[in-house]
C-alpha cells in the first residue's frame, strides 16, 4: 500500500534519505559541507574550573531585610564578596565588604552610612606592580 504517495515515498522517511540529519556523514555529506559547515567539530573554549571565581553578591536593597536592626555588617563573614547597587536603603549602616560597585557606595553614603572595602588593597598592590610603558612620543 502506497498511502497515496506513489511507489517509493511511502510512510516513514523513504525518499528523503532518512529522517532529519540522518546520513549527514554518508549520503547527505555534500549538503553538510555546503549548508552546515560548522556542524562537525568542537567550537569555543571551556575555561578550567580552577580559574573561574564565583563571587557571591548582594544588593543594597536586600540589606535591611536580611539584617534587620543591625548597625554594623561584615558581609565577608556572612559569605558575600561584593555589594551591588540595586534597590534602596533608608537606614544608616556601617558595612565591611571585599568589593562594592560605585552605585552601592553612593547609596550607602547617601543614607548616612559608611562602607569599608577590605579587598581594595589587593587591587592597589597589583596596579603598583605593573610598570608603566613609555609612550611612543617620548
Amino acid at each position: 500500500m502506497t498511502h497515496g504517495r506513489g511507489k517509493k515515498a511511502g510512510r516513514g522517511a523513504g525518499k528523503s534519505g532518512g529522517r532529519g540529519n540522518a546520513g549527514l556523514l554518508k549520503h547527505k555529506f555534500m549538503h553538510l559541507v555546503k549548508y552546515m559547515p560548522d556542524h562537525i567539530g568542537r567550537h569555543g573554549f571551556k575555561r578550567p574550573p580552577s580559574v573561574i571565581k564565583k563571587v557571591k553578591t548582594i544588593n543594597v536593597g536586600q540589606l535591611e531585610g536580611m539584617f534587620p536592626n543591625k548597625k554594623e555588617i561584615d558581609l565577608g563573614k556572612e559569605g558575600y564578596g561584593k555589594l551591588l547597587g540595586g534597590g534602596t536603603i533608608n537606614t544608616k549602616i556601617k558595612i565591611k565588604v571585599d568589593s562594592a560597585s560605585s552605585k552601592a557606595i553612593e547609596k550607602i553614603e547617601g543614607a548616612g552610612g559608611e562602607i569599608i572595602i577590605t579587598g581594595q588593597s589587593k587591587l592597589e598592590e597589583k596596579s603598583e606592580n605593573i610598570e608603566e610603558k613609555p609612550s611612543p612620543e617620548e
